[in-house]
């Protein structure tokens, strides 16, 4: 691997901020000193980006990863299928702008798996358009593990020194609950401490939260913590694992954020995404754990009532490049 890796950036949904807050992320020259960006999309969709922000910056299309050079000024574009000459609507749903991101998606990590690429950024999707458009996958996720053959995928937000690795994510609250099991959390918690000693973390500490209020209080609210939680803590430990808990979600992301974990295991989506996007929503990042190969995300949709008019933020799609750019380089986390 080449000294700045070579990552292919999708542009997300092209009725949306994706190709914006691609276009304004790749204005930071700094970039380009710590990476190669390819992005996957349409020249059309990116230079309607780059007029709507005033960019004199050039595009090109190539035909493969190979090809570009990577170089501040010119966005290189590949443009898989029948796409490039569409002029898709701006700021709502459309089952054309739906196909053609799932395409886009699916070729950035076809470019991964082949090793074209050392990993993908991604812009948001929409999962309504992705529906009316014909994919049967809901999200990002599935389409990652449909592709590779990935028996488990998690999704970590990361927004600077908060880490939160999510047990589930986009299960109903009901089904999340199921969900905690001790088997489950051993799962997640072991890939945890796999993935952040390839990191440079030499024991990572890991908070694993509890469910229930105040972790049940011994019982009083709820069997899970005594049930899964805590023989899943007591095993994490058995096997060398820096575990603690079942720690209080109230509590517990105050203590993370000052730094006395390295990272807590939530047990469902909100959990996890309430601090984190309290903590820094601008600057919160996702990342995938469990696949051949890496993935970060800005941790934001499509925004399509500010599409098109020049205004999205792209602080999160400059922090996934720059965490993409620092994962695949073997440069880790910040610890």
């Amino acid at each position: 691997m080449t000294e700045k890796p070579l990552l292919a950036v999708t542009i997300g949904d092209p009725s949306g901020i994706g190709p914006e807050v691609v276009v304004k992320a790749l204005q930071d020259r700094s970039m380009y000193a710590i990476m190669r960006p390819v992005l996957v999309g349409t020249v059309g969709v990116v230079q309607k980006a780059l007029d709507t922000i005033k960019s004199t910056d050039n595009v090109v299309g190539v035909d493969t990863a190979a090809d570009a050079k990577c170089e501040a000024g010119t966005i290189e574009v590949i443009s898989p299928g029948d796409w490039k000459d569409i002029e898709f609507p701006v700021g709502k749903h459309d089952a054309g702008s739906g196909a053609a991101s799932h395409l886009w998606v699916e070729e950035a990590a076809k470019m991964c798996i082949a090793a074209d690429v050392e990993g993908m950024v991604t812009a948001p999707v929409n999962k309504e358009s992705w529906f009316i458009g014909g994919s049967k996958d809901t999200g990002h996720m599935e389409v990652f593990k449909r592709l590779t053959g990935s028996s488990y995928v998690a999704t970590m937000l990361v927004s600077g020194p908060m880490r939160c690795m999510h047990l589930s994510t986009h299960k109903s609250l009901g089904d999340a609950v199921k969900y905690v099991t001790t088997e489950n959390i051993m799962t997640a918690t072991r890939l945890t401490q796999k993935m952040f000693k390839e990191w440079g973390f030499d024991n990572p500490r890991i908070a694993i939260a509890a469910l229930n209020p105040h972790a049940s209080d011994n019982g009083l609210i709820g069997s899970e913590e005594a049930d899964e939680i805590a023989p899943a803590v007591a095993q994490a430990i058995a096997e060398g694992i820096d575990a603690s808990g079942p720690h209080p979600a109230d509590t517990v992301f105050n203590n993370a954020s000052a730094g006395k974990y390295d990272v807590v295991v939530v047990m469902y989506h909100d959990q996890g995404h309430i601090p984190i996007k309290v903590y820094g929503v601008e600057e919160s990042v996702t990342v995938n754990l469990g696949l051949p190969f890496l993935r970060t995300s800005v941790d934001h949709g499509t925004a399509f009532d500010i599409a098109g008019m020049g205004i999205a933020n792209e602080v999160s799609m400059i922090e996934a490049l720059k965490l993409g750019a620092s994962l695949t380089s073997k440069k880790g986390l910040s610890t």
